[in-house]
């Protein structure tokens, strides 16, 4: 538990996650655009003119997701060490920027200069803008506490002595990257956006994209909750980051018409693990209190559980029942998650359930339409149905085991 905590409460993991929600309304918007534009029952050519209409709505969001990241890092890092955060975020931005090659190769080979690869700003530079925001914000914090900035008189407006305070820190900062990239661009003959996706990035996402590498982060996500821990947010705070870019990777795929390369993404996480009633997947756990339980305590609590669970909200559940540090239900609670994630993992390798698109879907969306939207196939949401069936399949002697015991002890 103490390492648990010390690893929830770590600054650059705090700020890694702040840095993802702060684009988590962009790409929600875009992967609304990308469901409309790909809805199953319209034809190619109107998939085609509606992609060619609205397509900016997933070109400004989701695909240049880096830009968002190292933005809100540089901005949370800056604010964790109280100094101005808005020019941390900039600065973080513009460091990423100076490592990222400004040229692009066209379908035909031919190598176009001073333009930005949208995948550059989206799922290949996504580790290289969060080293780089990282950095860059590191050094100008250490600079601004140190005192190098140029002071203002009382009487200047605060907005521009900010600007003036920022300016040595800022040139300092955005040095130390030109210098680096000069140095990979003259001598080595690359640039360090490429060096970290094939040496780091790569390697990464792809451990992170297999199942057994999957299921450890599941079982440290149930074993933190069980001793109340919010094993979520702890475990997420490592792995999104992976998850993040495989899904971006999907989304890519999919607009190009191509084979989804991944199944485990962050959509695949969220639909087909918290979607199914939050995290344990205990929406079925709290039909069977409301529906097949016969104490009146256990009924009462999956009643109030209900509406909350149906939107995979699941606190009334863990603590509740309880779940946190309740023996008799360790097993299922552990070993559930892992069986039925490995179940759907199977289903769709075999190509029975289409794999997610890459589109985010909120974690709050009900089952079922989760599933459908997450895969834009009805079978995705049959698919969840088949997962709570067999969730509480698995649940109910240990369900039905308490349910025994709080009988005998009313009576």
């Amino acid at each position: 538990m103490p390492i648990a905590s010390k690893l929830g409460s770590n600054r650059y993991l705090t700020v890694l996650r702040d840095a993802f929600m702060l684009s988590f309304p962009l790409t929600m918007f875009g992967s609304i655009i990308v469901v409309i534009n790909n809805l199953p029952f319209f034809s190619k050519n109107t998939q085609g003119t509606l992609s060619q209409l609205f397509g900016n709505g997933q070109n400004a969001t989701m695909s240049i997701m880096t830009v968002f990241v190292t933005f809100g890092i540089g901005y949370y890092l800056s604010k964790s060490y109280d100094v101005e955060a808005i020019f941390g975020g900039a600065i973080s931005f513009a460091s990423f920027l100076l490592l990222t090659p400004f040229t692009a190769t066209t379908d035909k080979g031919v190598e176009v200069s001073g333009v930005l690869s949208l995948d550059r700003l989206g799922a290949k530079g996504m580790f290289v803008g969060m080293l780089a925001a990282f950095v860059a914000a590191e050094i100008y914090c250490r600079i601004t506490k140190k005192g190098w900035q140029i002071k203002m008189p009382d009487g200047v407006p605060p907005a521009v002595a900010k600007s003036f305070a920022a300016m040595i820190p800022a040139i300092i900062t955005l040095s130390v990257f030109l210098i680096v990239n000069a140095i990979m661009t003259g001598i080595f003959n690359t640039n360090l956006n490429d060096v970290i996706y094939e040496v780091i990035q790569k390697p990464l996402t792809g451990l992170g994209a297999s199942l057994p590498a999957t299921l450890i982060a599941l079982f440290f996500v149930q074993l933190l909750w069980f001793f109340g821990l919010h094993g979520q947010i702890i475990v997420n705070s490592v792995m999104d980051p992976i998850w993040n870019t495989l899904m971006l990777d999907n989304l890519d795929a999919y607009k190009a018409g191509k084979h989804l390369p991944h199944i485990i993404t962050k959509p695949f996480m969220e639909t087909f693990t918290v979607g199914l009633g939050g995290s344990g997947m205990t929406l079925a756990v709290v039909l069977i209190m409301v529906f097949m339980l016969k104490s009146k305590q256990y009924r009462d609590i999956g009643r109030l559980a209900l509406a909350p669970g149906i939107f995979n909200v699941n606190e009334p559940v863990i603590f509740g029942l309880p779940i946190v540090l309740n023996a008799s239900i360790f097993i299922p609670w552990i070993i559930t998650p892992l069986i039925v994630t490995s179940l759907n993992y199977a289903v769709m390798a075999m190509g029975l359930v289409p794999a997610p698109t890459g589109v985010s879907v909120p974690w709050t969306v009900p089952v079922f339409a989760s599933g459908m939207l997450a895969t834009n196939s009805i079978w995705g949401g049959v698919l969840q149905l088949v997962d709570v069936i067999i969730v509480g399949l698995l649940w109910f002697p240990f369900m039905k085991s308490l349910d025994k015991q709080a009988i005998m002890t009313a009576e």
